[in-house]
């Protein structure tokens, strides 16, 4: 018999027994590796020496098996290629595992107690349709493994089986997964070449925010949305919605901070007929109309302290009551909140409830302010023009020297100061391109604190020195006359000696 980990991994770990049998019962252990989904595999491994263990070590694996030491000898072969491993014994452990992680493959055995093992893999690839399953079996196994292969595994090993046999099916699956997560990559970018879904940036900070969207997006857990105002809260919480298994339930979005104090408990839960004056007929409250779905609450900060009890209640005990009910509603929603305030000083100073605040930060993300991502700034302004040619019918463009001063100012007012800057440009600029006189006074007047004296080319209140004025008119009317610099000269009254001394100094003579 070989002895499997050759090499370092031997160095690492004792030695087992190259067969796997139903013997020696071993210690059941599992690794705590964290989560990671499929699709950060991206294909600039391929040149790496060490690409196979690198892009296992991206991914999950579930040993499902009632007999630990068929466990242990599994997960010492995952591990050794470099598979993150969780293990179950059981159908109903098996399930918890997936509920809770992104798993990739699943290693199952066909005969256990309780549910079988076909009916598991039906119920896994109902879950998880892209999780690939190898089988495992020793009882007249062929005609069983040929069944489950029908019902969607990717291959099966027949026990007593040979760890080698087990790590060549597993280095298969490895560059199946490797080939259908460049797929899945390349069909993304085909499908938005600028960001996630309707969200735009390529940096890094973004890229990271993307891959906590795609983890929080399959889970079921409540999710705290933290980030400066303008940052694009909502649209993040909306693409962890239909990014997800709910995305074909009802999204709902409630704005905690605009709501009256007094309405805020009808709006949420709802009321019945005569609960109140006016109150004619009952009314389901905006958590009933998210049910099965997603709520949203947005500046859940702002909610007055009496009403956070209540919604605590509602959250825990999966039920509302409406104003003047004295029946509870059961209701099933996963919620999503947003901030931009800092929750823990708020729970310190006690306007917000300790317990609130755990029970919705289960899981957390953070927006990256726009000032720390200015890389993504041309994406953005390249999208919000092209949106603005779209519904006005005018293209538009922006000049070199406004977008220079459009990444040196900070943005405290993130995205939507910038959406609304390009809007108002386009609503001000006589022409088709975007001059720095066109943007707000408040970015010009960025550019005379941050800029020395000597350095500005446009003074304050965007006056603008005599022969700034006149290169531009003599530049602007030779490329209004596509090159016609004799009849240039003949418009603006000047020589031609003059012009072509003049486009000598500004280095544009051609």
């Amino acid at each position: 018999m070989m002895d499997l980990y050759s090499g370092s991994a031997a160095e690492r770990r004792p030695s087992h027994t190259a067969n796997v049998s139903h013997g020696t019962r071993l210690r059941d252990t599992s690794t705590t590796n964290p989560a990671v989904p499929l699709s950060t595999i991206i294909g600039a491994l391929a040149m790496d020496p060490d690409r196979d263990k690198a892009e296992a070590n991206l991914l999950n694996l579930l040993i499902v098996d009632d007999e630990r030491s068929i466990r242990e000898g599994c997960r010492d072969v995952a591990q050794g290629i470099g598979y993150s491993t969780y293990i179950a014994d059981n159908a109903e452990h098996a399930f918890r595992v997936l509920d809770t992680t992104s798993i990739d493959v699943v290693l199952l055995d066909l005969r256990m107690p309780g549910l079988g093992g076909l009916e598991v893999l039906k119920e896994v690839k109902r879950r998880r349709p892209e999780t690939v399953v190898v089988v495992m079996t020793g009882y007249a196994s062929v005609q069983s493994a040929v069944q489950a292969m029908k019902q969607g595994a990717y291959d099966y090993v027949t026990k007593p089986f040979n760890l080698e046999e087990l790590r060549l099916i597993l280095d298969r699956v490895l560059g199946h997964l490797q080939m259908s997560s460049e797929n899945r990559i390349l069909r993304q970018q085909v499908k938005s070449k600028e960001g996630f879904g309707a969200i735009i940036g390529r940096s890094p900070e973004m890229e990271k925010l993307y891959r906590i969207i795609s983890k929080a997006a399959h889970s079921s857990h409540p999710v705290l949305i933290l980030g400066e105002s303008g940052t694009g809260k909502e649209l993040v919480a909306r693409s962890i919605h239909f990014s997800g298994p709910y995305r074909d339930k009802p999204f709902v979005a409630v704005d905690c901070g605009s709501l009256v104090p007094s309405l805020i408990e009808s709006e949420l839960f709802g009321y019945v007929k005569g609960a109140f004056t006016g109150a004619n007929k009952n009314k389901d409250g905006l958590m009933q109309a998210a049910d099965g779905g997603t709520i949203f609450l947005d500046e859940i900060g702002e909610l007055p302290i009496d009403l956070q009890s209540k919604l605590l209640r509602a959250l825990q005990e999966k039920e509302v009551r409406p104003v003047g009910g004295t029946k509870p509603v059961p209701i099933d929603v996963r919620v999503l909140a947003a901030t931009n305030r800092e929750l823990e000083q708020a729970v310190a100073q006690g306007t917000f409830r300790k317990d609130l605040y755990f029970r919705l930060n289960v899981l957390s993300l953070r927006i990256p302010q726009l000032r720390q991502r200015k890389q993504d700034i041309p994406l953005l302004v390249g999208h919000f023009l092209e949106r603005l040619t779209r519904s006005t019918g005018v293209p538009r463009n922006i000049s070199d020297d406004a977008l220079k001063l459009m990444l040196s100012y900070d943005w405290p007012g993130n995205i939507r100061e910038l959406e609304n800057c390009i809007e108002r440009a386009c609503a001000l600029t006589s022409g088709p391109t975007i001059h720095i006189a066109d943007l707000p006074t408040s970015i010009q007047n960025w550019r005379e604190q941050s800029e020395p004296t000597a350095e500005r080319a446009v003074p304050r209140r965007g006056i603008m020195p005599i022969s700034e004025m006149e290169k531009l008119a003599i530049l602007g009317a030779i490329d209004l006359l596509h090159g016609d610099k004799l009849e240039a000269a003949r418009l603006l009254g000047i020589g031609k000696t003059t012009l072509y001394r003049k486009l000598k100094e500004y280095g544009a003579l051609q």
